[in-house]
């Protein structure tokens, strides 16, 4: 793609993921770090998710149809044949839905497959929880190159219990030898101490990214954002590591700047590198 003003081709980057109403996470964090750092954004939807604020904020959710789903990637794929080999993959929600966008990845070569393993809807009922776990690490994860599990996700595709930086890396080396693709595992606030840690490991070099908390609450959007950053870098050429360097400077930046809202929760700004 090249603008007729400017002769600049842009990069693609496609996020495959749920729509989040209040914008602080999902394809609309995603859509939001594509165009702050330089990409030419699409969204293919998989779900519809709306906080409830009458019952603790729990996600209200809603799957797209699998045919739908499978009608916006044929879509996509085939307006941007030529140019689109990155992609991120956010909230599935299902193990139709999975089997839906794995059945479409696999139809073309990709470069970059950066997946983000939502491994637990908050609300969602815990049987349904289980089988999309399971669907999401025996279909999709194959498929990555790079995968970005939270705390809770990193001890889930581990295996183990992580408490500290150690453990976290040693989760981190355990997850790439179970799958071979590059890992961010990201310990966030959830490790003590006066850092934000996350541990990178590709089965060569190992590099732990640190930067001061800004508080010890989670911020809404800062997985969503983390992972599609490095989807935005990784399609602009650089390396995994250094995709995972900026990405950690933009969340941070991010989180600083965060938004407040009627929600028990605050938001990252995709701006905060301004």
């Amino acid at each position: 793609m090249t603008s007729a003003t400017t002769g600049t081709r842009p990069a693609i980057t496609l996020t495959i993921a749920g729509s989040e109403a209040t914008g602080g996470a999902g394809a609309q964090a995603d859509l939001k770090t594509f165009q702050e750092l330089g990409t030419y954004g699409i969204v293919a939807l998989t779900c519809i998710v709306s906080f409830d604020p009458k019952h603790n904020w729990n996600h209200r959710f809603v799957p797209i149809d699998p045919q739908v789903i499978a009608d916006q990637l044929e879509a996509v794929q085939t307006c941007y044949a030529a140019d689109l080999r990155t992609v991120k993959l956010g909230m599935m929600g299902s193990p139709t839905t999975i089997s839906t966008v794995a059945a479409a990845l696999k139809t073309q070569v990709w470069d970059n497959i950066v997946l983000d393993p939502v491994l637990i809807c908050k609300g969602q009922e815990p049987g349904h929880a289980l089988d999309t776990d399971e669907a999401l690490k025996t279909e999709l994860l194959p498929l990555a190159t790079f995968v970005t599990p939270n705390h809770f996700e990193a001890e889930s595709l581990s295996g183990m219990s992580i408490s500290n930086v150690a453990d976290l890396t040693e989760a981190a080396k355990k997850i790439h030898a179970l799958s071979g693709v590059t890992v961010l595992a990201k310990g966030g606030i959830r490790l003590a101490g006066s850092d934000a840690v996350d541990v990178y490991f590709d089965g060569e070099t190992l590099e732990v990214l640190s930067a001061p908390k800004v508080g010890e609450v989670a911020v809404s959007g800062a997985g969503c954002s983390l992972a599609a950053a490095i989807t935005a870098e990784l399609a602009k050429g650089q390396t995994p590591l250094q995709a995972a360097r900026n990405a950690k400077a933009f969340v941070t930046a991010g989180i600083k700047n965060r938004v407040s809202s009627a929600a028990p929760f605050d938001a990252l700004w995709q701006g905060g590198t301004r």
